[in-house]
């Protein structure tokens, strides 16, 4: 079960490891850590392993335990699982993708973090998300990020090299951790998606987590009661969602429909089938979904801001501001002649194709071998 390299100087295998937080929900992150591990021909070493084999049943997977499934003690369980475990005498190299699994970094070099994002509730999501909480909940939340964040930008000394999922996470890397860092952008498999014409619904993919701000498409629906809009997504047990969760079921329209997790092969179907994606997410860190929705020839409508700004263009689709009025006037434009997107929104997606991801991040590894100059079997 080791990943596998070979040393240009003696033949010798270089064996990878990439830690990642865990695999509890279906998100842009997994689907990149994943893809990683095939390139590369790496292990994942990770917490819960719940929904990995519905993204590839064929990576090779270590779990370090399952995490406490409580919100807080979720988080702290995986920095601990971390923090202590040591794989430094059977790999080579060491990739670390999310929130917490860089807290092994201290035993495990040379290595390089694959920053998704830094976690937002600790630095620009803090305020908002603090607001939200129940008063009597408040003062533990904000002792539990003040010993946290500190703990966390202490961990970023041990690594050696940091990748930004895009500029806009790379702007937030250099704000909060005063580190440089290169931009990779994730990957799109574009022989995986397909057209299929235009259906009578538009569609969502993402986490449903206060972040995406689902509540904002729901209600730009309810208003458009000739539109149809089904919502695809779940969310972790232990993370902060379930009340936001319950929130949004109870206020759903009749035009909206919430699929929840569904298997790769059922996404791929919902993006060859719909009008059209649409996504509301706060300063989004990167956003795969856009490309993925491109890849399948249809235009997106998002809101203008963060990642989305790095991926969608005029000529594949509208870049809107955070309100129902302006998301409304977008999805009426586009679904007057959706097809008028379809060539440029393929072309865009295959600029962030998984082969020119693949050859950037086997660059990057060698370069990144401090010691050894290697090459890929």
């Amino acid at each position: 079960m080791e990943g596998r390299l070979e040393s240009i100087s003696d033949g010798t295998c270089v064996r990878i490891a990439i830690f990642h937080d865990y695999f509890g929900a279906i998100g842009g992150g997994e689907k990149v850590v994943v893809t990683m591990a095939k390139v590369l021909d790496a292990d994942i070493i990770t917490t819960d392993t719940d929904a990995i084999r519905k993204i590839d049943p064929t990576v090779r997977v270590i779990s370090l335990g399952k995490t406490l499934k409580y919100p807080g003690l979720k988080q702290i369980s995986a920095t601990l699982k971390f923090y202590f475990c040591d794989f430094s005498k059977d790999y080579d190299f060491f990739i670390f993708s999310g929130n917490w699994a860089h807290y092994a970094a201290h035993r495990h070099h040379p290595n390089m973090w694959y920053c998704h994002t830094p976690v937002r509730v600790f630095y620009d999501l803090y305020e908002p998300f603090t607001k939200r909480l129940h008063r009597l909940i408040r003062p533990f939340f904000q002792v539990w990020v003040w010993v946290h964040r500190s703990v966390d930008i202490h961990s970023i000394q041990s690594v050696d090299h940091i990748l930004a999922n895009s500029k806009n996470v790379q702007q937030r890397i250099s704000c909060y951790f005063h580190h440089d860092s290169e931009v990779l952008y994730p990957p799109v498999n574009n022989s995986t998606y397909k057209f299929q014409g235009y259906g009578n619904f538009w569609l969502s993919v993402n986490r449903l987590y206060p972040e995406k701000r689902i509540e904002l498409q729901i209600n730009s629906f309810r208003k458009m009661t000739n539109e149809n809009l089904i919502i695809v997504g779940g969310y972790a047990r232990g993370d902060h969602a379930q009340e936001y969760v319950r929130k949004i079921y109870r206020d759903l329209s009749p035009n909206v429909m919430i699929a929840g997790e569904v298997t790769e092969e059922e996404l791929v179907d919902y993006y060859a089938q719909c009008k059209g994606l649409i996504c509301t997410a706060t300063d989004e860190d990167f956003g795969l979904t856009p490309l993925e929705a491109m890849a399948s020839g249809k235009p997106v409508v998002a809101v203008n801001g963060g990642g989305f700004q790095e991926t969608v263009t005029p000529d594949t689709g509208i870049l809107v501001p955070a309100d129902e009025g302006h998301i409304i006037q977008a999805i009426k434009c586009i679904s007057k002649n959706p097809e008028k997107y379809h060539d440029a929104c393929i072309a865009r997606a295959r600029e962030f194709d998984t082969e020119k991801f693949s050859r950037q991040l086997r660059n990057l590894v060698k370069r990144y071998q401090d010691s050894t100059s290697v090459h890929f079997c």
